[in-house]
């Protein structure tokens, strides 16, 4: 029902109590949770030692300016490049996208961590949030990409999830920092925004996260707290039966649903199985905004945990992983030159 931030590279004995919370289903790792692959990997095991392993770990593990993890892994090109490679290379950009997926998946596998919210398949119109996180403006293009990083995830053994539905990237605002308000008809929306999703969802994409934007011609809220968004049109209209997630509740773009109590309500009520908390400051009050609510059971984000978990040495040396660095560090310098 929640996935809660930590403060630290180690849990203190607040962050234990919380991640023992029955209504805490997952912890989410950033930047500040790291300093080394073996630090982070016995973070990993800490967490799994409280709650065991239908516990979620989770992190945003993008590539270019999102990627949380950087010193002793690969560097991973931003999604945009393959999209510049595409008008020259179709094929081989959407082959490399799938490595891409592929070799981030396994090397978060290899630490322990189930999720990496990931791709990105927002439209690449401008908005300062997404930026080259997006591979591309054109929908059909970002459609192609979305199937192919879901079969590279797939094929490392972790669940996909597409973000941010219904589309974040044709608007300005970043929703971390400010309200965003898209004021385009849903055909509008559907025939574009919506285009990329239908395809990372036919591609066996087992969770979603929600957009903090408001799309008033569809739904006054914004679509994480929309029930017309997230019961009508992704699970109705589009037969989606998996995980939703909502972005982060600590975002400026969810202050329009009130405190945190009532945003947990809102997005939960909306439909989101998953609400995420990442900032450490509001946790605890997070958790006990829950406290009378029923527990997701399991079963429901069975799908998402990890499939195996493979082993660091062994993965770092073998041939497609050393051929995959090489191919996205060539992109990256052709790109620069």
């Amino acid at each position: 029902m929640l996935m809660i931030g930590i403060a630290g590279k180690t849990l203190a004995p607040e962050e234990q109590d919380w991640i023992r919370a029955p209504r805490v289903c997952g912890v989410i790792l950033f930047t500040r949770n790291f300093s080394s692959r073996e630090q982070v990997s016995a973070l990993c095991a800490e967490i799994r030692a409280l709650r065991g392993g239908s516990f979620l770990i989770a992190v945003d593990q993008e590539g270019g300016p999102v990627q949380r993890f950087r010193d002793g892994f690969t560097e991973l090109p931003a999604l945009a490049l393959f999209g510049e490679r595409f008008a020259t290379d179709a094929a081989g950009a959407l082959q490399l996208a799938e490595q891409h997926g592929w070799l981030m998946a396994s090397e978060m596998l290899a630490l322990g961590i189930d999720l990496s919210f990931a791709p990105c398949i927002d439209l690449k119109r401008g908005n300062r949030a997404i930026g080259i996180r997006a591979f591309h403006d054109d929908p059909a293009v970002v459609a192609a990409f979305a199937a192919a990083y879901v079969r590279g995830m797939h094929r490392a053994g972790m669940a996909a999830t597409l973000k941010h539905f219904p589309g974040h990237g044709s608007v300005l605002e970043d929703t971390h920092f400010d309200a965003a308000l898209d004021p385009r008809p849903f055909a509008v929306i559907e025939r574009e925004d919506l285009y990329p999703f239908g395809a990372g969802l036919a591609a066996g994409a087992e969770a979603v996260m929600m957009a903090h934007v408001a799309y008033p011609e569809v739904a006054p809220e914004p679509a994480g707290y929309s029930p017309r968004w997230i019961r009508g049109i992704l699970q109705q209209q589009m037969k989606f039966a998996g995980i939703v997630f909502s972005d982060d509740i600590g975002m400026a773009a969810a202050e329009s649903a009130g405190g945190i109590k009532a945003r947990i309500d809102a997005h939960l009520d909306a439909g989101c199985d998953i609400v995420l908390v990442c900032a450490p400051a509001i946790v605890g009050e997070a958790i006990g905004a829950v406290s009378t609510r029923d527990p997701v059971t399991p079963p429901r984000w069975a799908a998402l945990l990890a499939r195996a978990q493979p082993d660091w040495s062994a993965l770092v040396e073998a041939e497609e992983v050393q051929q995959t660095r090489a191919d996205l560090a060539a992109l990256r310098l052709e790109t620069v030159a």
